[in-house]
């Protein structure tokens, strides 16, 4: 039986498809009107030549388990979310102006420090953070830039509108995959990019190598750009090798690299040294320079600090940069956006409990059964509480946390998520869902058509992560039909 969307039902929740029964958004109705002229039969079919195309394409990630490393092919959901374009130039806009306060914030942090001094942010939240590097002090990058890459998390609330859960700008990942999610559905649903008006996204590759030139001390068409991953067994080495790929890059490890006697880096190479300009680097601040941050890593560049403090090397992202990635101070970014842009943010925070504010800390530990309650700088859905999910025990042991280290957690209230519809075995359902938009700042600043939309596969779930039972789908930004 071909699929009747009368009998579709995501209530009470904002669907990202359909707007009633029966009725698909104007958006989304080729989607719509395509998949239920599809059988039981060739979804299933359409589904089975997803899976295959993943695995003949190589696309996996890795899930770290009991000490060891498990490759798993990507878990991917044919049908597509689909996005207004009108609403999502409006989150472009919004992705734009947030990056750019992020990085005069960042810039400010490590030089004048005024937004501190004018009392927009406590002090207490940068001598507290875990990401600061001292070493950064004094630094000027290349445009003002310490953040060239961000993946910022959006979600829905109940009512249709997006907010910013967290911004990533230490090492985000996950844009190799958006790339790939696209080529998987163009072969599986090929007659819809024939009749429908989508946006592409496979000019990332080329949008990133721009960028990354445009920050290389040596101006020129083809600078020598290295993509530094920490090695095969890391869960994102897929996408450090597909970039690399993409771009025309190297793909080096740490041992590779070597800064020489003029504070130049050099790649080693069978015809002797060659000069590096650009490291697009996928390794965090502890382990990048064992000179200035942890002196046992095996994995970062000797010196590499010295050379790009002298100006002889462009790093993306920034060492430093993750200073405001911490979720504390995500609780200030509207407030910083308007300290150095004179503007009101044109997307929303997420309201958020400050866990080291007395009076807030107080209403998380009453509401704790209500709330998402998060430590300050982990990612990938680690270490936190979803309260409505959670034991009494369980609840009682992160009041513990909460009482213990209050500036390393903060809380959010449980959204209702958006759902799409997502083919889960025979059946359409409704399943939640965010999205991660890549952003792309330099001399310009370049923003994703869509990004990586991640699913929580697990009926009742919110947590989208891969590497916790989450999945993902194509994300297409269409005109609205007339």
């Amino acid at each position: 039986m071909p699929i009747d969307w009368k009998h579709y039902d995501p209530a009470p929740f904002f669907d990202e498809l359909m707007e009633g029964a029966g009725q698909p958004r104007a958006a989304a109705r080729a989607v719509a009107d395509y998949l239920a002229t599809l059988d039981d039969a060739e979804l299933q079919g359409r589904k089975q030549a997803a899976d295959n195309a993943i695995l003949e394409m190589g696309i996996s990630f890795t899930v770290y388990s009991e000490g060891e490393n498990i490759d798993r092919a990507w878990p991917f959901d044919i049908i597509p979310r689909v996005i207004p374009r009108r609403e999502w130039e409006q989150v472009a806009a919004g992705l734009e102006q947030r990056m750019t306060a992020l990085n005069l914030l960042i810039d400010d942090i490590y030089n004048e420090q005024r937004i501190f001094r004018d009392g927009v942010i406590p002090r207490y939240v940068l001598e507290q953070s875990r990401n600061f590097r001292e070493q950064c002090v004094g630094i000027h990058p290349p445009h003002g830039v310490w953040a060239h890459i961000c993946g910022s998390d959006l979600v829905r609330a109940g009512d249709g509108q997006f907010h910013v859960l967290e911004d990533n700008l230490r090492v985000p990942s996950g844009v190799s995959y958006m790339l790939e999610n696209r080529q998987v559905t163009k072969r599986v649903l090929p007659e819809l990019f024939q009749n429908s008006s989508i946006l592409p996204v496979d000019e990332y590759p080329a949008q990133l190598f721009d960028m990354l030139a445009s920050i290389s001390p040596r101006p020129q068409d083809y600078p020598e750009i290295a993509v530094l991953t920490p090695g095969i067994y890391n869960s994102a080495y897929f996408e450090h090798s597909f970039l690399a790929q993409r771009m025309g890059a190297e793909l080096v490890e740490g041992a590779d690299l070597m800064v020489g006697d003029d504070d130049c880096v050099y790649m080693r190479t069978i015809d002797g040294p060659e000069r590096v300009d650009v490291i697009y680097r996928r390794i965090d601040d502890a382990f990048l320079d064992p000179e200035a941050f942890n002196p046992d890593s095996l994995l970062g560049v000797p010196g590499l600090m010295r050379a790009w403090r002298k100006g002889n090397v462009g790093l993306a992202n920034a060492p430093g940069a993750g200073v405001a990635d911490d979720k504390v101070m995500y609780a200030f970014i509207p407030e910083v956006i308007r300290y150095y842009l004179d503007q009101d943010p044109i997307i929303p925070n997420v309201p958020t409990w400050l866990c080291s504010d007395d009076e807030h800390r107080q209403y998380v530990l009453d509401h704790l059964d209500e709330l998402v309650v998060k430590p300050a700088n982990e990612s990938g859905g680690y270490g936190m509480l979803v309260g409505p999910h959670a034991s009494k025990k369980q609840r009682s042991e992160f009041a513990k946390l909460i009482r213990r280290d209050p500036r390393n957690y903060i809380a959010q209230p449980t959204l209702d998520l958006s759902v799409a519809p997502t083919l889960c075995g025979a059946e359409i359902e409704p399943r939640h869902l965010d999205l991660r938009p890549f952003i792309l700042q330099g001399v310009r600043t370049d923003v994703t058509a869509g990004g990586l939309t991640r699913v929580a596969m697990r009926k009742g779930s919110l947590v989208v992560n891969s590497s916790q039972g989450g999945g993902s789908k194509d994300t297409w930004i269409v005109d609205e039909e007339d």
